[in-house]
């Protein structure tokens, strides 16, 4: 059991009946009358985001969450197919499942497939990934001062914004939470 005190991002919990993962918490002391918090709750099955308040004491159980490390083989339709290297048995997920999870991931990089009582609910691919730039405008020295930034589309085909200074085929390090460039890889 974890009390609704003990809320952080990225925790699975079993309320009503579903299983939900915390996307958001606020811990509030108002004034007068009792603390609380205020949470934004993300059903695991159907993607619904609410909004919860709960008091601090509250508690609820944990839900158990089943990660496990697989190699993204090949996506066919809307199917996309991942490898676990331990039996090399192949799991298939449906597009709904993947989200926009693999738009920074190629064949045969590993992520961490996330499933609850055998149903795959999410995928989640390395912090970093390290892309090859296949298209940008040529770079060029000066204004750099301002930070000024450029368009470049990826091996995967993402476009993210990079400096003035990348060139095609450079090889990035992009972090896939928030989809920014991090540097030369």
């Amino acid at each position: 059991m974890i009390s609704a005190g003990d809320f952080k991002n990225g925790l699975t919990i079993e309320y009503e009946g579903s299983i939900y993962r915390i996307v958001e918490f606020q811990h509030v002391k108002p004034g007068k009358g009792a603390a609380f918090v205020r949470s934004k709750l993300k059903n695991i099955i159907t993607g619904a985001v609410v909004e919860k308040t709960f008091r601090p004491q509250e508690k609820m159980p944990r839900a158990q969450i089943e990660t496990q490390d697989m190699q993204y083989l090949y996506q066919d339709g809307t199917v996309f197919y991942f490898m676990d290297m331990s039996s090399f048995e192949q799991l298939p997920v449906n597009e709904s499942e993947v989200g926009d999870a693999l738009k920074f991931v190629r064949e045969n990089d590993m992520v961490k497939v996330l499933s609850h009582n055998g149903n795959v609910f999410a995928i989640e691919p390395e912090i970093v990934a390290k892309l090859a730039v296949t298209e940008t405008e040529p770079g060029f020295a000066g204004n750099t001062s301002s930070g000024a930034t450029k368009p470049a589309t990826l091996e995967t085909g993402v476009v993210v914004n990079v400096p003035l200074f990348i060139n095609i085929g450079d090889v990035l390090e992009i972090d896939t939470r928030t989809g920014e460039y991090r540097g030369r890889a």
